[in-house]
C-alpha cells in the first residue's frame, strides 16, 4: 500500500523522492538533507518520537526547490537563500517541479532502452 502524497514522508523516503543516487552500500545520501535543515530555516519536518523526522508537503516543495538550484542550476547555498528569502521563490515552483519530472523520464527512457537492446541480444 502507498502513502498518499498528503502523508507524512520519513528522510529516506524524501531522498528517493528527490532522485538522490544510492551510495555503493545502497544507502539513501540522507545526510545532505539534514544538512540543508540546518543552511535553510525553511525546511522545517517534525522531529517525532525518538528523534526521527517526519517531512510534510511544504517541506518537501522547499527541498525540491533547494535541490533545484543547488544541483541543476549550480547556485551556492548563499544564492539560494537570497532567492528562497524573496518572490522569486515561487516562479521556481513550476520550474523545479518540471525539471524533477524531465529527470524522472529520462531515467524511465534509459531503463526503457536497456530494455530494448537486451531484447534484441536474445534474437
Amino acid at each position: 500500500m502507498e502513502k498518499s502524497d498528503k502523508a507524512y514522508k520519513t528522510i529516506g523516503e524524501v531522498a528517493k523522492l528527490l532522485n538522490f543516487k544510492s551510495n555503493k552500500k545502497g544507502v539513501l545520501p540522507t545526510h545532505v538533507i539534514r544538512f540543508w535543515e540546518t543552511q535553510f530555516k525553511q525546511i522545517k519536518p517534525k522531529v517525532m518520537n525518538s528523534n526521527r523526522r517526519y517531512y510534510d508537503e511544504k517541506c518537501i516543495n522547499v527541498l525540491k526547490k533547494v535541490k533545484f538550484l543547488l544541483k541543476d542550476k549550480g547556485m551556492t547555498i548563499k544564492g539560494v537563500k537570497k532567492i528562497l528569502n524573496t518572490k522569486d521563490s515561487l516562479e521556481l515552483d513550476e520550474m523545479s517541479n518540471n525539471s524533477i519530472k524531465a529527470f524522472d523520464l529520462k531515467i524511465k527512457l534509459n531503463k526503457i532502452s536497456k530494455i530494448v537492446k537486451k531484447l534484441k541480444d536474445i534474437k
